[in-house]
């Protein structure tokens, strides 16, 4: 069976459902506490192939990279938006501090905050 793509808010209809009554009372606190502790994980795997002599792994990486999608959707839903809200307003952010298209080192180093 072919699987069709998801789009960023088919993903946080399906990601809503998935929250606890609990998380659903207060899902910007609930999402950003996940946030940070999924994202954790994901840098322990990077330490762990950088400077630990482990495998770097891919799977487990992936895993990681999903919990932390997750919890974005979970915080975006906590704020009202939608995640391609979030994410037309984040390359819109990154294409003016860039000047275009394409990343240079000039345009970051000399940036307006």
């Amino acid at each position: 069976m072919e699987k069709k793509e998801l789009g960023f808010n088919e993903y946080q209809k399906h990601a809503f459902n998935l929250i606890s009554p609990e998380g659903k009372k207060d899902m910007i606190t609930n999402g950003v506490l996940g946030l940070a502790g999924e994202a954790g994980e994901c840098c322990d795997i990077v330490k762990k192939y950088k400077y630990q002599g482990h495998e770097l792994d891919k799977d487990h990486l992936k895993d990681e990279l999903g919990d932390v999608l997750w919890y974005i959707a979970e915080t975006a839903s906590g704020l009202g938006i939608s995640l391609e809200e979030v994410a037309q307003y984040n390359l819109d952010k990154l294409h003016k501090r860039y000047n275009g298209e394409t990343f240079h080192a000039k345009d970051s180093i000399n940036r307006d905050e």
